[in-house]
């Protein structure tokens, strides 16, 4: 910290205005986007506020997949503006069914924007996010995506998918700071957002954040947060120093190797690999134990487990291995602090067996 010259929590030097822009194509270049990049200076919550803020307006009919509380909200916001939205509602818990987008494509109603979140850290689950945007570009719809749990931890490519709007946060995968987020806009999402007297003077207009983009992106509007883009710099730097793809190995190795762990501890996953998130794996908790009991004595041995969030009735505990947890170290001391959870309760846990399969798997 010496080397820097400044104390990082207090008396931070300005932010250099000229460096936003080349921060921007960083980030366009993460997400392999061609579409304009808008840097928001708050968590990613507000940035999917904005999206939908932006594009609500009466008149306008969305396709809202729900399946966590981020996905409810969008449909709040989205109904606060004026639009017409129908949700598509998944079981507690689980992925989105296909065959349930498609289905509500083909009802005949028009649809003019297709919002989900792709990975869930609520309860550890992917959405079929390429089969979705295929339906979606089939009808000529403009799709919203909430990837903030999925950049990083999974193949994730804009331009490619052909997503409208995209939001993330880098505080997941990416190892960065919660207190910035960001967001890519495609041609065809700003002509939805600018027609019909789009919001303007307000810290949720993505309008007025446009204005930013085409004034030459010099100084972002409102007060600059310097630390956090600071913070998110050396994240970035980070993130390139080991390349994307590596990150996103090093995530899909730490979620393999926690499924083999659990197997082998004698314990089932909440959902398959091909429908789990690679950020965080869930797993059911068994009958007659609460949640909490396995969370305090994991907590007990200095590991942090957390409840799934937003997924009643479903009872699952999720462990985390997220950005900087992405590791053997993480993985080993997730798995093993949950079989001694079990065992503490009287449930069998092999938890040799399970520290031998997280080993086979770092090993090969």
């Amino acid at each position: 910290m010496s080397d820097l010259g400044w104390n990082p929590l207090h008396g931070v030097p300005s932010y250099p205005a000229e460096r936003y822009a080349a921060l921007a194509d960083r980030i366009g270049r993460l997400l392999r986007s061609r579409g304009d990049i808008l840097l928001v200076q708050a968590e990613a919550v507000v940035a999917l506020e904005a999206a939908a803020v932006s594009l609500a307006r009466p008149g306008l009919a969305a396709l809202n997949i729900v399946t966590s509380l981020y996905g409810g909200w969008f449909g709040q916001w989205l109904r606060r503006g004026g639009a017409t939205v129908a949700d598509i509602v998944a079981e507690p818990g689980l992925p989105i069914e296909i065959d349930a987008v498609a289905k509500a494509l083909d009802a005949g109603s028009r649809i003019d924007v297709l919002a989900l979140v792709h990975a869930e850290s609520a309860s550890g689950i992917l959405n079929p996010l390429p089969e979705i945007l295929a339906l979606a570009r089939d009808h000529g719809i403009v799709t919203v995506v909430d990837a903030v749990a999925s950049v990083g931890g999974h193949e994730f490519d804009v331009d490619d998918l052909g997503i409208d709007i995209a939001v993330i946060g880098p505080q997941k995968a990416l190892g960065g700071p919660a207190g910035v987020s960001a967001l890519s806009v495609s041609r065809r999402a700003w002509d939805f957002i600018l027609r019909d007297g789009a919001p303007r003077d307000s810290i949720l207009s993505l309008a007025d954040m446009k204005s930013w983009v085409d004034s030459g992106r010099f100084g972002l509007p409102g007060t600059p947060a310097p630390l956090e883009f600071f913070a998110l710099e050396t994240s970035l730097d980070r993130i390139e120093a080991e390349g994307l793809e590596n990150v996103v190995a090093r995530h899909a190795l730490a979620a393999s190797a926690t499924r083999a762990g659990l197997a082998a501890l004698g314990t089932p996953v909440w959902v398959p690999a091909a429908k789990a998130s690679n950020l965080v794996t869930a797993v059911p908790v068994p009958e007659a134990l609460a949640p909490a009991v396995l969370i305090t004595a994991a907590g007990r041995l200095g590991v942090e487990l957390t409840e799934g969030v937003g997924t009643a009735p479903a009872r699952l505990v999720r462990l985390n291995h997220t950005g900087p947890r992405a590791t053997f170290q993480t993985v080993l001391s997730n798995v093993v602090a949950y079989g001694a959870a079990l065992s503490q309760a009287g449930h069998l846990a092999d938890i040799s067996a399970a520290s031998e399969a997280i080993s086979s798997a770092y090993s090969r």
